[in-house]
């Protein structure tokens, strides 16, 4: 929910391009366009080119080993908190192949706007081929719907169900993949809804509703009753978002399962919940806590991730553009679900939190306005090395280096999580309002709300710096680009592993299994290693990664 920024040096001027007889690309043809120029194929052969989408011709389309990425669009605005700026799509959903180069080939389009309205947050499974999405709607509740997704990037409706409340801006499955929790953002309420571990289909409506607002009205009007745009970020707006509780997301801790994080935006706060696995369940409120350094100030907490690696997360605040970084009271986690498994009461927890605010540090260069800008997405790269946030208003990708070790340099004491800046990277459009990792961790793709455009950069594994590469496509209101890595998903065992699941439906915002920001669960202790020893494990990890990525490019080179 970003303010439109009106300094016409940061703005973005985008040149789009044009029609085949020269006149300006019109408000239709976003749907699907690209402003690729033509290039060629791995053996210098032209790439065909179909209604502006690339076609590889020696592009192996049967391949069980392939990556598509889900994008989805807003299409009528009016129904929204907030407010875009660009173009409301005609078809919601769209799913692009990405190809090894950095590109991406439209292979499906389908949500037709009167029927998928405003879909805004995606999860794929992480066993089956199956995407869930949500719609955003202030005034009449969302819908989630749930697609298979067909080898040939088609989709097919499996399930479709109330989300229980307004403006639906979050998706979490619970470690036994038995239950799906939805976030309502404008009523702020969270819902359990029960899913079939052997197809992902929904088994029922709702059997749980949890209320952090206890049955009170809403004070805030919607936006086209005389409300705030949520996009913008003046003492006016925040002091109306924040007259109620609003719930951004829920991320299960991926140790035991058993505690939901909820960061609420409209109360700063980071609401720390029981949830009973077994039953599907969300129980007592144990804990809230700041999101931040309690100045007195709003921060409006919107997501929370967990570091891969060590007893770390972190809380991207929209509103202050800082991110929160927090340790992980393991041995109280640990307590609580004995306590649980036990069938003991859980009030004995009440008032004592899991988390330790660490740091708190900027988004944005520090003599930028902070009320011109509101934080995006987060993530943690997949290598634990990075941390990467976008801002809207700032137009910009901030990237932070993990410090991977505690130590005391020149009487400062760098302690193992926290960040140091790595810098600022323009992402060539307006509002980039999500992103997403390919599987290596060697691309970046980023949704620039409102310049219709989705752009993707390369990633740096070792300085964590990312470069324009080029491809940007045509995309009216991007929202959320989802990663669904289709390898031989359906051949998988059907018990995995709890170790192999929690990181993909315990992580944040549009985490999955198999993506870059998700590929691997919290070590079961932190590395008790020196700075030394640490970053050459990381280095050989992500050595295995690259040679893992060049043998997969080899073995789909075929030689003529």
């Amino acid at each position: 929910m970003a303010p439109r920024n009106d300094n016409s040096i940061l703005n973005h001027q985008l040149s789009y391009p044009s029609s085949d007889d020269d006149t300006p690309a019109s408000a239709s043809s976003l749907e699907g366009s690209t402003t690729q120029a033509p290039r060629t194929g791995r053996f210098g052969q032209l790439l065909l080119r179909h209604n502006d989408t690339i076609i590889d011709d020696d592009e192996d389309y049967d391949s069980d080993d392939q990556q598509l990425f889900f994008v989805t669009s807003y299409s009528d605005f009016d129904k929204l908190a907030h407010g875009p700026r660009g173009h409301g799509a005609k078809h919601t959903l769209r799913v692009y192949k990405f190809v090894h180069d950095g590109s991406l080939v439209l292979w499906h389009i389908a949500g037709d706007a009167t029927t998928v309205i405003n879909p805004a947050f995606s999860r794929f499974h992480p066993r089956l081929n199956v995407v869930y999405t949500c719609t955003e709607d202030i005034e009449e509740n969302g819908q989630i719907l749930a697609y298979e997704i067909r080898p040939d990037g088609s989709l097919n409706e499996i399930g479709r169900i109330d989300a229980g409340g307004t403006s639906t801006c979050y998706l979490t499955i619970d470690r036994e993949q038995r239950h799906l929790i939805a976030v309502n953002y404008w009523d702020s309420s969270l819902v359990v809804i029960p899913l079939s571990k052997e197809t992902g289909e929904f088994t029922g409506p709702i059997h749980n509703i949890y209320d952090p607002k206890a049955g009170k009205a809403m004070i805030a009007a919607a936006k086209k009753h005389g409300g705030v745009n949520h996009s913008n970020n003046d003492e006016s707006t925040i002091a109306a978002r924040q007259a109620d509780p609003h719930s951004h997301a829920l991320v299960l801790d991926p140790f035991e399962g058993c505690i939901a994080y909820v960061p609420d935006l409209g109360k700063d706060l980071i609401r720390e919940i029981f949830y009973d696995e077994k039953e599907g369940k969300l129980g007592c409120e144990l804990n809230f806590l700041p999101s931040g350094m309690s100045t007195g100030k709003p921060d409006g907490p919107r997501y929370f991730e967990f570091h891969p690696k060590f007893n770390v997360a972190y809380v991207v605040n929209e509103l202050s553009s800082t991110v929160a970084v927090f340790s992980i009271d393991r041995e109280l986690l640990a307590e609580m679900a004995r306590t649980s498994k036990q069938g003991l009461p859980m009030d004995k927890f009440k008032g004592r939190s899991t988390l330790k605010l660490l740091q708190s540090i900027k988004t944005v260069p520090s003599a930028f306005p902070v009320t011109m800008n509101t934080c995006g997405r987060i993530c943690v790269h997949q290598s634990g090395r990075f941390v990467i946030v976008s801002n809207r208003g700032h137009e910009s990708i901030t990237i932070f280096r993990v410090n991977q070790g505690s130590s005391k340099k020149g009487g400062k004491t760098t302690t193992r999580g926290t960040l140091t800046q790595v810098g600022f990277f323009h992402t060539r459009g307006e509002t980039p309002r999500h992103f997403q990792f390919d599987n290596s961790g060697q691309y970046l793709i980023v949704a620039n709300q409102d310049s219709d455009t989705i752009a993707v950069f390369s990633f740096n594994l070792t300085s964590g710096e990312i470069k324009y590469t080029g491809n940007e496509y045509r995309v009216p209101s991007p929202n959320f680009i989802c990663c669904c890595p289709m390898v031989n998903r359906a051949a998988e065992s059907d018990a995995p592993t709890s170790s192999n699941v929690a990181a993909a439906v315990s992580s944040s915002s549009d985490h999955t299994r198999s993506t870059a920001e998700s590929s691997s669960v919290p070590a079961s202790v932190e590395f008790d290693r020196s700075d030394e020893k640490l970053d050459l494990q990381s280095e050989l990890e992500l050595a295995r990664k690259e040679i893992a990525e060049l043998r997969k490019q080899l073995s789909s080179v075929s030689v003529q």
